[in-house]
């Protein structure tokens, strides 16, 4: 049975004749004949009753049932052209965004808001892995479509727009000594002070390559890909913890978040393959990822006044 003969039936009943069906499928009336004996073969059973005398044709009741197919099969080929339609313009499909833990907690959630605004027939598929080069690696392999990521980015066919600086802070609980450090603070000057921060980076992030000292390894009692459990440690004053400001609460209770000094702040930015072009869905998520960004910054400010 084919697709013609649902839609070949459902024109000669719209329009009432053969002749008619034949004008607006641009068949011959002989083409309309053919496709409805054939449907009627292959169901053995008679589907329309042929008219005389100028009285429009009517169904049969096999007719009646295979019509009921009919609308359905034409509301589903309706649909399908839309959402192809849809696809081409970038309006609907699939959108795969990779993503890490700090920015998978502050960033993305209001920009998925922002974006679904816009773009409510985009599904979104998420990829969160600790270390951006990894994400970036899936990019590249053409598995994911946009990908959060810290500069400098990894060689390779990528390019990026920077979304917002974001420094680095220590945490330390609220009756450590430290605590009541003059800010910025210089960890030089606390030589004895037990350190947590992240496990899985890209060497370039890690906290010795950020503070430029390769001896503050041998300070770093815990790493952890956990914001939270890097966080909790430190209000239990388990080591102080060197984390990115976008990652902390200021208010979870028991700590103290310092300003650091000598340290450059990490840039957030989000990156794709430049050698495919940018739909319309991912150009949408960048705009609402930069936005987002800008409002992050501003309560950043509050949060944390200099």
């Amino acid at each position: 049975m084919d697709i013609r003969h649902f839609v070949t039936l459902a024109e000669v009943v719209r329009t009432g004749s053969f002749t008619a069906a034949a004008d607006s499928l641009g068949y011959t009336q002989s083409a309309v004949s053919q496709q409805i004996v054939r449907l009627e073969n292959l169901i053995n059973h008679q589907v329309v009753n042929r008219s005389s005398g100028g009285r429009a044709l009517s169904l049969t009741p096999a007719g009646r049932v295979l019509m009921q197919h009919a609308d359905a099969l034409t509301m589903t080929l309706q649909r399908l052209a839309a959402d192809v339609a849809a696809l081409s313009e970038g309006t609907a499909g699939i959108l795969r965004v990779g993503c890490y833990e700090s920015v998978g907690a502050h960033l993305l959630p209001p920009a998925l808001a922002a974006f679904r605004q816009n773009f409510p027939k985009i599904q979104v598929e998420l990829t969160e892995l600790p270390d951006d080069g990894d994400l970036l690696d899936q990019v590249q392999r053409d598995d994911l479509d946009l990908t959060f990521v810290v500069f400098p980015l990894t060689e390779g066919p990528f390019a990026a727009r920077a979304l917002l600086e974001d420094p680095y802070v220590l945490v330390a609980a609220e009756d450590s000594p430290m605590a009541h450090a003059i800010e910025p603070v210089v960890l030089d000057d606390y030589p004895d002070v037990a350190l947590t921060t992240y496990a899985d980076l890209r060497p370039v992030h890690s906290m010795e390559s950020r503070l430029g000292r390769p001896s503050y390894a041998d300070r770093v009692v815990f790493r952890s890909n956990s914001t939270a459990t890097l966080l909790s440690l430190a209000a239990q004053n388990y080591g102080v913890a060197f984390v990115p400001r976008m990652a902390v609460d200021p208010y979870i209770p028991g700590i103290r978040v310092l300003e650091l000094a000598r340290v450059s702040p990490r840039m957030i930015g989000i990156a794709w393959h430049r050698n495919r072009p940018l739909s319309n869905a991912a150009a949408g998520f960048i705009q609402a990822a930069e936005a987002v960004a800008c409002e992050l910054e501003a309560r950043a400010q509050r949060d944390f006044p200099v």
